[in-house]
Order: structure tokens, then sequence, then C-alpha cells
């Protein structure tokens, strides 16, 4: 019986073949919690389960990404907490400045094909993109695992998405995972693994962008088969293939050819329109940034837009590299000095004004044209701001323009 990539992942981890709907109980390769929440699974960890130690230190990585730096008195003393913690359990750790969980794990080879890498936040699913069963779960799960080393899961039936073709100009895989949003709404996976075809030809973070998104879908996973990746950094385990007599629930076909740039209105993910649909729209504020497009190749096609032009009077353009790697390439040649010389303001890599905490939180009527994947009421600051998601090369176009803009308008 044929089984999909999730299928093929959970029977390896549990030792007996499963299908979807099955329970199983497992051993994580990798379970990631970060500076927002790390403090609390530790207090339900040691006060609510009375076990005063983690199970497999070597299972685990805290990440401090999420208010990096910190912001507050009370922020930094909830880090110090954490690297207390992880220096007396030995657990790994990345510390403020190393960038974002999602970015980190896939660029350390922690995450890789085969694993299932589990995480305390709900953008885990971009484990994915390396052919990982990536994941998020609540504290109380994080927890229990840190506690036991194991975890329960339900086998997830799987939408098989089917790419055709390759993109267009000014055209990439945030509108293909934007349109995909559209297609099936934010809660039309609920539960499911999505499975992503027809992309061998796509690199690395256009993958993690697809993968980020799955869970704006309402999915439990979103994977794309390891092929074409550097097998020196992400090793496939013989076991892991398509299965050509694999079963779907469902299958959805794209043609990438005749994709047209898309853009997220607010207040959900979900409520997704062509570019044209909101061109003209004026913005007070552009972020380029999050673990969906805050890497080098984004940076470098809204410099591409950027080179000698000037943000619009009125508008602030603020980038949050995604981890010290991407913005060591950024600054390796000319992308952050034309960023910077055409107005936009760099911060410290990491979750940056995504969330609403810091960097450059909205104030009550903003409007935001963001790179990132959320944009409901007070996501990132106050509810009476309006964000619009887009790919890099609008988020350039707009800033330049001072209103919702594609590239082939400048």
């Amino acid at each position: 019986m044929g089984q999909t990539l999730s299928e093929q992942i959970l029977s390896h981890a549990a030792g007996r073949p499963v299908a979807a709907g099955d329970f199983v109980v497992v051993e994580p390769d990798v379970v990631m919690s970060h500076d927002s929440l790390t403090p609390g699974i530790i207090r339900i960890m040691q006060q609510d389960l009375g076990a005063p130690n983690v199970k497999n230190p070597a299972q685990l990585v805290n990440v401090i990404d999420h208010v990096s730096p910190p912001s507050t008195v009370g922020t930094a003393d909830s880090q110090n907490v954490v690297r207390r913690f992880a220096r007396e359990q030995g657990i790994r750790l990345f510390d403020v400045g190393r960038g974002i969980c999602h970015q980190v794990l896939v660029e350390e080879g922690i995450a890789g094909p085969g694993k299932i890498v589990l995480g305390s936040d709900s953008h885990s699913t971009s484990y994915g993109s390396v052919g990982a069963f990536g994941a998020g779960m609540g504290s109380t799960d994080v927890a229990l695992i840190w506690a036991t080393g194991r975890t329960w899961l339900r086998v997830p039936k799987t939408l098989r998405v089917e790419v055709q073709g390759r993109f267009g100009p000014w055209v990439d895989a945030k509108d293909l995972a934007l349109r995909l949003c559209r297609e099936i709404g934010i809660d039309g996976a609920s539960y499911m693994s999505v499975e992503y075809h027809g992309l061998e030809w796509l690199p690395l973070p256009g993958r993690q962008t697809l993968a980020s998104m799955a869970i704006e879908m309402g999915a439990k996973a979103g994977i794309l088969p390891p092929l074409g990746l550097d097998e020196s950094l992400y090793p496939v385990p013989g076991w892991l293939y398509v299965d050509p007599e694999a079963t779907y629930t469902r299958t959805l076909r794209v043609d990438a050819a005749t994709l047209e740039p898309q853009v997220s209105v607010p207040h959900a993910v979900d409520s997704v329109v062509d570019l044209s649909g909101v061109a003209g729209t004026a913005v007070d504020v552009v972020f380029l940034g999050t673990c969906t497009n805050g890497r080098y190749e984004d940076m470098r096609a809204a410099a591409s837009l950027l080179r000698g032009r000037q943000v619009a009077p009125g508008v602030r353009m603020v980038v949050t590299p995604a981890s010290s790697r991407e913005l060591a390439r950024a600054a390796a040649d000319d992308t952050l000095s034309t960023l910077i010389a055409a107005g936009a303001v760099l911060t410290s890599p990491g979750c940056g004004m995504c969330m609403g905490r810091h960097q450059g939180t909205l104030g009550a009527g903003d409007v935001c044209l963001s790179t990132g994947n959320r944009n409901f009421k007070g996501r990132m600051g106050s509810p009476e701001a309006r964000i619009y998601l887009a790919s890099a090369s609008v988020a350039a176009a707009t800033a330049v323009r001072g209103c919702i803009s594609g590239p082939a308008d400048l």
C-alpha cells in the first residue's frame, strides 16, 4: 500500500506501517522552543509535571528570536531564565542575533529529510522545506516531550499540490503561497499535511516560504520532497521517496506560469486578490522580513528595485534579516548598502516587527505592506492598523511609490 511523505516519516518513527487517521507514539528528532514561550514551558514541566530535568537534552533546541534583543526589563529577565536553563540542562541555545528559529534550524542542518521536528511555534511547518515532518505544538505538549522524550500524533490526511510550469517575471513562491491560501482557505487543510510537487527546480528559500505558510491553511505539516537539495547538509534516507501509489484526500493543480502577483488584504490571510485589485492603496510602512521572506534572496530582490531610487516621503521601510548568515550574505555585496541608501531601516536578525512587540510596532491607523505571513487585527501592533501581505518585490515597489504597486509600475 502506497504512503504519503507524512505516512512514511511517521511509520519510520513508530516502527510500524501507519496510515491517515492512525495514532502513533514517537520520539521526535528535534523539539524547538523560543524565548516567548520557553519560560512557561519550564514552569509547566517542573511545577505542573513535577519533572526537574529534561529527559533528553540532545533532542532540544532553544532559540532567542522573538524579541531579540529584548525590549523591556521583563523580557530581558525572561530571556536570562532561558539561558540559565539551557546551560544547566545541556540544551543547545541560539542566542540574540543568530536569527529566527525556523531559519536557524534549517541553516544548521538540524532539520532534515525524514526527521520529526516539532516546535512551540505554529510556523514550525517551515521544516517541511527540507523534507521533515515539521509541526507546531502547544506549551503543555512541548513540556511533556521535555519530560518524557515522547509524544503522540494523529497521522494526517494529505492534500497534494501539483505545480506546473515556472514563475513569470517578478512572481515567486510568496505569490504561490498566497494563491494557495486563496484557493484552499484558512481552514481548508485543517490537520492535514500539504505536499508540494513539481517544484524540484525551486531553490530552498522558496521552499521555506511555502512550508512556512502551510499553517495559514490550517495544515498540520507542509512538506516538499527533498529533491534537488544539498545532500551533504540534507541527506535523504533511502526509505523516504515520492510513492506513486500514495493516496491523497485532494489534489490541487496550479499553473505557475500564469500566476500574477498576489496580495492578502486585511484582516485575513486567505483574503487574497490579484495585485491589480488593490494597486494604488496608500501605505505608511513597508516591512521586509520574517521566517517567510527575510532571506538574502528577498533582500536582494528588493535591492534590485530600490537601486538608484528612494523610499517615498512619509513611508517607513524596515528590513529585518531572518538570520545572521542571511545578514552576512547581504553585507558581502551591495544589497544592504543599496537598501540603506534608499532609506530603509535595518534591524537585528529575528522576528522583528512581525509580532508587533518591538522594532517597528504599528500604531492606530497605520497601513503596512508586509512580507510576513499573518495580517489579522493586532498582529503587528494596534488592532486599528491594516496589514497587507505580499512578496519582497511588491514590497520594494510599494516603498518607492508610497502605495501598493508591482515592479512593472517602476
